[in-house]
């Protein structure tokens, strides 16, 4: 039975992040939930789901009870797997502040500022041969790869190694329609591994990059000892912000792509004053977010719209969901980069908070800011469009951009 089928029977709201029909237009359903079932339980798959804007809000600051030690990913926290300690996503404070302070002392805005003009000149590289064009993909042209790109700039990762890094990890995101992700060993979820051969010739030749820096970086451990990082926790670190960043923000341009298509009226606006394009790029995150939900372990009871979640239990806080909560946005089901307050939870709350989100939003307005220089219109072909087969990142494996 389908969603809709289900709604036109009176039957109680269904959802689960598998089902293809609910994942090609999850917005029905969010709706009933946040109003039929705040607080939701899928027996199927054993999972609890916040939906409104202020449940998700007060869980993601409540890392006490909603804990990341098991990883942000469902199928993680309800694997048999022991988590690999040291990996800063599968932490919490105290281990993750000191985990987290490192990386933002090398993963600093000085440094990604300096890869604008790289970012940008890599757009104009990828979008000048395609002037003249009826169509393009632009998921193949421009989304896949350039996130990897700026991955690859920000460690000092070799052009020639960029694609293989990107396609192991996508590989390790990606699902079969319907089902879980199948998680073989968790200690290779963070382990690093494909990285360790650079990591060792990075060491011998140093550049001015991440790696460089996670190399050289001191701090002092838990223990009080000032010390570097070991080879283990610098390939722990390497997949945190290589995974991280690369498939998420390739949907994000995939989705400014589509989104301005179907309201050409704000493309126009933002052509004329690309002052907008911060206010488009948000208003985006929050309209059509890349992740629709982030998982966690409750570690102890909760108790929330008259039911109680026990400890041990895993919750899906549904950041898709909260962002069109009408309890948070005036008419939130409308795109508008006028809106008053235009913030959203896409990158999470609190101590978790994305340290990358700076990063994707520069990404995602240099790519907007280029493709506007060429293509003032566009639309897109829908009857060609493919949504990525993954349960963790919503967007588009196929996107055909149709020029005037």
């Amino acid at each position: 039975m389908t969603a809709v089928d289900e709604k036109a029977h009176g039957s109680a709201v269904y959802y689960d992040p598998y089902r293809v029909d609910i994942v090609a237009d999850p917005y029905p359903t969010y709706a009933r939930l946040r109003e039929e079932a705040p607080l939701y339980y899928n027996e199927s798959y054993d999972f609890w789901a916040l939906s409104r804007h202020d449940d998700v809000e007060r869980a993601l600051l409540d890392w006490q009870t909603f804990s990341n030690s098991r990883g942000d990913i469902l199928e993680l926290i309800q694997s048999e797997f022991e988590m690999p300690k040291g990996v800063m996503m599968m932490e919490d404070p105290p281990v993750h502040t000191r985990l987290r302070g490192l990386m933002s002392r090398v993963f600093t805005p000085r440094r990604m500022a300096e890869l604008e003009d790289q970012i940008r000149q890599y757009c104009v590289n990828c979008l000048n041969p395609l002037v003249g064009a009826e169509r393009f993909d632009i998921i193949a042209e421009l989304a896949s790869m350039m996130p990897m790109r700026v991955i690859g700039m920000l460690l000092g990762i070799p052009e020639s190694e960029q694609v293989s890094v990107r396609d192991a990890n996508d590989a390790s995101l990606r699902t079969k329609p319907g089902s879980p992700m199948k998680v073989v060993r968790a200690d290779k979820i963070a382990d690093g591994s494909i990285y360790a051969e650079y990591v060792d010739w990075r060491a011998n030749n140093p550049s001015d990059d991440l790696m460089t820096a996670l190399l050289n970086v001191e701090f002092e451990d838990e223990n009080g000892v000032t010390r570097k990082l070991t080879r283990k926790e610098i390939l722990h670190y390497t997949q945190v912000v290589a995974g991280a960043g690369n498939e998420t923000t390739g949907r994000l341009i995939g989705w400014l792509a589509k989104v301005l298509a179907e309201h050409p009226d704000q493309r126009r606006e933002a052509v004329q004053d690309r002052s907008l394009l911060h206010r488009v790029v948000d208003e985006t995150l929050r309209y059509e977010p890349t992740g629709h939900n982030v998982a966690r372990l409750v570690t102890r009871d909760f108790e929330a719209h008259g039911r109680t979640v026990p400890a041990g239990s895993a919750m899906l806080l549904m950041f898709g969901a909260a962002n069109r909560d009408p309890r948070r946005y005036d008419n939130p089901d409308t795109f508008d980069i006028h809106r008053d307050n235009i913030s959203h939870i896409t990158f999470g709350k609190g101590v978790h908070y994305c340290l990358g989100a700076n990063l994707a939003r520069l990404e995602g307005r240099v790519a907007l800011d280029e493709l506007l220089n060429r293509w003032p219109e566009w639309d897109i072909d829908t009857a060609t469009a493919r949504l990525a087969p993954t349960s963790t990142v919503r967007g588009w494996e196929r996107l055909d951009v149709v020029l005037p």
